[in-house]
């Protein structure tokens, strides 16, 4: 698709957001906004609301696979400390996205490595290892933008799940960790694609706040638990560089490998506002008793059934009025949908005392 066809798609499409139908709206043409030149150091409501279109769903040996679609979105992928703003190309069609879960316990799942394949009658169209993303409105994802050459018709997406190399606990033990795969069928429509919504927020850009979760269709939403509904001692929950980290103590932790004079220590990370997981950060904690260490190390993300997915450690028993230190060393490495780029990056560190 040209530049044109582009704007065209999405002035009909924000035609069809302001004035509640499609048929008969005159639209003037639109662009993306700009990205803000005064964004905050921290989550931020973003220039603009695309909505989606699904694609559908299928299993996936032990995972269940939703693709959905929209507007080719610019985005901004990490690596290491660096961040990058991927475009939007005159040739981008689409911005698809794919979400894995566990269908037993419908847990989002981060971190299985997700690549596509896509052909149209038998014809190779595209292949792309997807992006792990995070968005406001859908959190946890896969996703990157696509040129479907031929236009309109059926592609048949193949979605290659590569499993999970983090750790596994709980009910997810021996699970997820294998290779799999399962293909989809996209219809694909130009005019299809018009009829998603797109709205600028000139009011809201840029202010701290967050979009509002969009419902999936029947897939979930990669949400943390809530900070209550956390197993174990909570010892609080608390903002680095507008991570919110929520921090527990499990006393009973021989289901993670610690003995009867140790403790599991958690750290559930989340976006503030939607309490969406933050995944592939890289965490570490201290255990202070007395004025003096007991503890320190680098925490581990896994997934578990009860926590989620979250960062954890075996530590010494963690007495009352220790203090307990929880430091960022690596930023997310996830890739951000607007609004999140310029947040958790610097985590710093936050203190808890039991």
């Amino acid at each position: 698709m040209n530049r044109r066809g582009f704007l065209g798609t999405v002035a009909g499409a924000a035609g069809a957001a302001l004035a509640g139908c499609f048929g008969g709206v005159e639209t003037k043409p639109l662009t993306v906004p700009p990205v803000l030149s005064d964004r905050p150091d921290g989550v931020y409501y973003p220039t603009h609301i695309e909505g989606m279109a699904g694609v559908g769903t299928a299993d996936a040996g032990p995972f269940r696979v939703g693709l959905s679609y929209s507007y080719p979105h610019r985005f901004w992928t990490v690596s290491g400390r660096s961040v990058s703003r991927t475009s939007i190309r005159d040739a981008d069609d689409v911005h698809l996205m794919a979400t894995v879960w566990d269908p037993a316990t419908g847990t989002v799942v981060p971190e299985a490595g997700v690549s596509v394949e896509i052909t149209r009658d038998g014809d190779l169209v595209a292949q792309e290892v997807l992006y792990p993303m995070l968005s406001q409105k859908m959190g946890v994802h896969y996703g990157a933008n696509f040129d479907l050459e031929r236009g309109n018709g059926t592609y048949d997406v193949a979605v290659e799940i590569g499993g999970l190399s983090i750790r596994r606990t709980g009910a997810f033990a021996g699970r997820l960790g294998d290779p799999t795969g399962t293909t989809i069928a996209f219809q694909y429509s130009e005019a299809d694609k018009r009829e998603i919504t797109f709205e600028t927020t000139p009011d809201r850009a840029g202010s701290a706040a967050a979009m509002k979760l969009m419902s999936m269709g029947g897939m979930p939403l990669g949400q943390a638990p809530e900070r209550d509904a956390l197993p174990g001692r909570v010892l609080g929950a608390k903002r680095a560089d507008d991570a919110v980290l929520a921090t527990t103590v499990l006393e009973d932790a021989e289901r993670f490998g610690a003995g009867t004079d140790e403790s599991y220590l958690a750290v559930s990370a989340r976006t503030p506002y939607n309490r969406l997981t933050i995944p592939a950060m890289g965490l570490a904690a201290s255990v202070r008793r007395n004025g003096t260490d007991v503890a320190s190390t680098d925490l581990t993300r896994t997934l578990d059934p009860d926590l989620g997915y979250h960062y954890g450690a075996i530590v010494p028993s963690i007495g009352s009025k220790d203090r307990v230190e929880v430091r960022g060393t690596l930023p997310a490495q996830v890739a951000r949908h607007e609004g999140y780029e310029t947040a958790f990056r610097q985590l710093g560190s936050v203190e808890y005392v039991a």
